[in-house]
């Protein structure tokens, strides 16, 4: 950082002469900027006391670092930048009455030394050297970066304790809920839906630029990295927004994607991931893919007890178990098929790509290996069930 020039000495003078005015100077710096600068007039957001406190300062400060002919501590100048950084003053806004502010100042020092005697054109030049690199206002606007920088490192900081607790089921009480979402920028009621994504590595976002991309559709969401998978709590309130989140991780070319059904409590959040997770079943075996969990009341139940709901699909699939994979599979799918078609053997060929008699032989083979009926209603349900649970857990 290059050195700030020292101060003409034939202008100390004109300096001490203005320290005894500084309170006059404040008060006029300060109504200028209220009159030029948006954000300090009107409804101003900073008080006039407080500004002109401000201006005084900064005024003493110029005009004793004129008076001693050295630099001076810039401190109340980095205070001034730290202070209107908290409070959300847009950094343009503050150097916009910066400028206003040393017009002020500048007009009284050419008016007083145009009076004063052995002033030269070199050393007003040279004084206007001096205030172009004072720093002041560079030392506010440093001092601003710097607590900007820190007060988005800390409002990351607290949002993704924020999610994690959200996750993890540390957010119950009603108000600390209402507190999260608006930390988080959620509202404080549903619908929700969490996506959960494999990250490619740790560390590594499966999903990057994805709160930008949903905030484009009008989608309010908050992201967590875990070591394993990049999860998020997205507001689906909008008609139709559940179908822009799924349009939106396809776009992503994610390696796998499972997203929960929705719900309307945040309370539930911690129970939404865990369909999130079984979602990511409904992918494997591809290298990438966005799968929504089926809220169906049997995927609820397989969901509810993962390690019962394996039992019994062992036992309803024993013998379709042991056949050769390819046999195995083929039976398999056939079966999801003629559930996804309502039980008409017609419309599931069609999803197969095969004559209805081959799926109605697939179907008496699967009655004849399990021993249930698809006509009794009962053996139905085990199948479904059964097969959820194989679907979410493949047997070794």
């Amino acid at each position: 950082m290059s050195r700030t020039p020292a101060s003409p000495a034939e202008i100390a003078p004109i300096a001490a002469s203005l320290l005894t005015r500084t309170e006059e100077l404040a008060t006029r710096m300060a109504r200028r900027i209220r009159a030029e600068v948006t954000y300090y007039g009107g409804m101003a957001q900073v008080p006039f006391e407080e500004l002109t406190d401000s201006c005084r300062r900064n005024c003493e400060l110029v005009l004793r670092q004129l008076v001693d002919g050295h630099s001076a501590d810039m401190t109340p100048a980095q205070e001034t930048g730290r202070e209107r950084a908290r409070h959300g003053t847009p950094l343009a806004e503050l150097l916009h009455a910066y400028r206003v502010g040393s017009e002020v100042l500048w007009s009284e020092i050419a008016a007083e030394a145009r009076t004063a005697q052995g002033l030269t054109a070199d050393t007003i030049m040279s004084l206007a050297s001096w205030w172009v690199n004072g720093g002041l206002a560079a030392s506010a606007t440093d001092a601003y970066r710097e607590e900007a920088s820190e007060l988005v490192l800390q409002r990351e900081r607290e949002r993704s304790a924020m999610v994690e607790a959200l996750f993890t089921g540390l957010l119950t009480d009603r108000t600390t809920l209402w507190e999260a979402a608006d930390v988080l920028g959620l509202p404080t009621t549903g619908p929700y839906v969490v996506v959960a994504a494999e990250v490619p590595a740790p560390g590594r976002e499966a999903l990057p630029g994805i709160e930008a991309r949903l905030l484009a559709e009008q989608l309010r969401s908050a992201w967590r990295l875990l070591p394993d998978l990049h999860v998020g709590v997205v507001a689906v309130q909008r008609p139709g927004a559940e179908e822009a989140v799924l349009r939106a991780l396809q776009r992503t070319h994610a390696s796998r994607v499972g997203v929960s059904p929705s719900y309307h409590g945040l309370r539930e959040t911690p129970r939404a991931l865990r369909l999130a997770r079984l979602a990511l079943t409904g992918v494997r075996g591809r290298t990438r893919g966005v799968a929504r969990f089926d809220d169906s009341p049997a995927a609820l139940l397989v969901a509810a007890a993962p390690d019962e709901a394996g039992r019994i699909a062992r036992v309803v699939f024993e013998r379709v178990l042991q056949l050769p994979a390819v046999e195995r599979d083929r039976l398999l799918e056939t079966l999801e098929c003629w559930f996804a078609a309502a039980g008409s053997a017609a419309d599931a060929a069609v999803l197969l790509y095969c004559h209805r008699n081959t799926v109605r032989y697939r179907l008496n083979r699967l009655e004849e290996l399990t021993g249930r009926s698809l006509r009794d209603p009962r053996a139905v349900a085990d199948l479904a069930v059964a097969l959820h649970a194989l679907r979410l857990a493949p047997a070794e």
